[in-house]
């Protein structure tokens, strides 16, 4: 499978800017789910700021209607 990195970062909101995975999005989400977190593109801009991706972050917020 041919990875689309640059299409990929077109949408990326991360805002790690070290980030290796940037626009890999098959290592980001293996990455997130080992630390059993979703990856940046799951939250609205302000909540990722944040780097709280957790699982609980994100029910929170679905639970509250945000996402």
């Amino acid at each position: 499978m041919e990875c689309k990195k640059q299409q990929n970062l077109l949408k990326c909101n991360c805002s790690y800017e070290p980030c290796s995975r940037k626009g890999l999005c098959c290592e980001c989400v293996s990455y997130h789910r080992r630390m059993r977190e979703l990856p940046a593109c799951f939250f609205p801009d302000n909540i990722e700021k944040t780097y709280d991706r957790s699982f609980e972050k994100f029910a929170l917020l679905v639970n509250k209607g945000i996402v």
